[in-house]
C-alpha cells in the first residue's frame, strides 16, 4: 500500500503559474487546493511543473537493442524489415526481455507512465516476443502501465501460419492487435482480416500505414471505409503515415477532415520516418515528417512517439518523448509558446486519447501517475528538453534524478 502524502508548492501544466499542493491518498489524487492544511508527510515540488507521466504510444520494445546483429548499408525501409527478419530467428524469450527490459529502463526515468508496444507475431517468432513482453508488463506495472499491441510485420495474406498466432496471442491476451498493409501483396485484404479479428475480440487496433512517399495512391481510405463501416471510430491508429507529408495542401486537409470524421487516429514518428524516407533523393530530401499539428488543427487525434530504439529502424534513441517533441518542433518548423505547447500535448493527453486512457490527466480521482520538470511551463520543457527530476506511478515515487550541480573554482 502507497503511504499518503501531499506533494506541495507544484506549478500544474495547463492551471497557470501559481502553485498547488496535491493531496494523494493510496495512489490516488484525493485534493488539489493552493494550500492543504494536513498532517500528512509532505514532499516539496518546489515549484517544479508537475504532469501527468508521457504516454508513448508507438513503440517496439522486442526489437530494440540489437544494433549489434545487424548491418546498416542503405539505410532503408525494406533493408531495415529484412534484417530483423534475420536477426529474429534467434530471439528467445529471455533475450527479448533483457533487451527490453533495458530500454523501458530508459523510458521511466525519462517520466513516461503508459506505453503501447508493438509486437511481431508470425509463423516463425512465433510468441516467443509476446511472452517476454507479457511478463515485461507485469514487472514493470509499479512504473509504467504496458500496453501489447500484436501485429505481422512481415504480412499475412502472403504468410501462411501468421493469422494463427495472432489468434493465439488474442486468445493469451493481447491488448490490440495491428497490422502492416504495405507488407502484403494483397493490402486490402489485410486490412479486411485485421478488422474482423478486432471485432471479435473486441480490441482496438493500431496501423503501420502508408510508409512512403508517393502519394498516389493510399490505405488511409480503405481503414476509413472500414472504420466507419464497422463502426470502430475511434479504436483505429495508424503510424507513420508518411504520404500526408508529400501531399499538396489541400488535398492534405482533404485526408485530415477524412480521418477526423472516421475517428481514425494518427502517431507520427519523427526521429525513424527522418532517418528512412528519401533515402532515393540525393539532394533537396524531403522530411518525411507528416505535420501532426495539422492534422489536430481539424479535430484529429494525434501523437509523436519514440518507435524504434537502437535497431536498423531508427539506430539511435534515448527514449525521451521531450526530445521527440523538440525534434518534431525543429522538423515542423514550429517555435511560438502556442505551437511548442501543441508538441507537448501530443507526448501526453494526445496519446492518452489515442489509446483511450480514461482516467489520465491531474485531477482528482485520477490515479497519482506525475512527473516533475525543472522549469514552469510545457513551451520551455519541449525548448529547452528539460529533463525530469521525479516521477510518480500510483503514488509511488518510482525515479529520481538529481540536479546538475557546477563546482566553481
Amino acid at each position: 500500500m502507497v503511504d499518503d502524502f501531499i506533494l506541495r508548492h507544484a506549478r500544474i501544466a495547463g492551471r497557470g503559474n501559481d502553485p498547488f499542493d496535491i493531496a494523494i491518498s493510496n495512489g490516488i489524487i484525493a485534493e488539489i487546493a493552493p494550500h492543504i492544511a494536513s498532517d500528512l508527510r509532505s514532499e516539496d515540488a518546489v515549484g517544479c511543473l508537475v504532469l501527468p507521466g508521457f504516454v508513448d504510444s508507438h513503440i517496439h520494445l522486442d526489437k530494440s537493442c540489437i544494433l549489434d546483429r545487424c548491418r546498416i548499408e542503405q539505410g532503408t525501409l525494406q533493408e531495415a524489415i529484412s534484417q530483423v527478419a534475420a536477426a529474429k530467428r534467434d530471439f528467445t524469450e529471455e533475450d527479448v526481455y533483457a533487451r527490453a527490459s533495458r530500454t523501458l529502463e530508459k523510458a521511466i526515468p525519462q517520466g513516461t507512465t503508459a506505453m503501447r508496444t508493438h509486437v511481431e507475431v508470425d509463423a516463425r517468432i512465433g510468441l516467443t516476443s509476446f511472452n517476454a513482453v507479457r511478463k515485461l508488463k507485469d514487472d514493470y506495472a509499479w512504473a509504467i502501465d504496458l500496453e501489447l499491441c500484436v501485429f505481422p510485420q512481415e504480412g499475412l495474406i502472403n504468410d501462411p501460419g501468421t493469422e494463427e498466432a495472432l489468434v493465439a496471442a488474442c486468445e493469451q491476451g493481447a491488448d490490440l492487435i495491428g497490422g502492416c498493409p504495405y507488407a502484403d501483396n494483397d493490402r486490402t485484404q489485410h486490412i479486411d482480416r485485421i478488422f474482423t479479428l478486432a471485432r471479435c475480440y473486441d480490441i482496438d487496433i493500431d496501423f503501420h500505414l502508408d510508409f512512403d512517399l508517393d502519394p498516389s495512391w493510399t490505405d488511409m481510405k480503405e481503414v476509413c471505409r472500414q472504420a466507419d463501416a464497422h463502426r470502430y471510430g475511434g479504436r483505429v491508429a495508424i503510424g507513420h503515415v508518411t504520404k500526408l507529408s508529400a501531399m499538396p495542401r489541400g488535398e492534405f486537409e482533404i485526408w485530415a477532415r477524412r480521418l477526423a470524421d472516421a475517428g481514425v487516429a494518427v502517431t507520427v514518428l519523427p526521429s525513424t520516418d527522418l532517418f528512412l524516407t528519401g533515402r532515393g533523393h540525393d539532394h533537396d530530401i524531403p522530411r518525411g515528417v507528416t505535420h501532426a499539428h495539422r492534422l489536430s488543427a481539424h479535430g484529429v487525434t494525434c501523437s509523436l512517439a519514440t518507435n524504434n530504439v537502437l535497431n536498423p529502424f531508427t539506430p539511435f534513441g534515448d527514449c525521451s518523448l521531450i526530445r521527440i517533441a523538440n525534434l518534431y518542433a525543429n522538423v515542423a518548423q514550429l517555435g511560438d509558446a502556442p505551437a511548442l505547447c501543441s508538441c507537448f500535448d501530443m507526448v501526453t493527453r494526445g496519446p492518452a486519447s489515442l489509446m483511450n486512457l480514461s482516467h489520465y490527466g491531474i485531477e482528482i480521482g485520477n490515479p497519482a501517475d506525475l512527473v516533475l520538470l525543472d522549469c514552469t511551463e510545457a513551451a520551455s520543457a519541449v525548448a529547452e528538453i528539460v529533463q525530469p527530476l521525479s516521477g510518480y506511478k500510483r503514488g509511488h515515487r518510482s525515479f529520481t534524478r538529481a540536479r546538475p550541480l557546477l563546482h566553481r573554482p
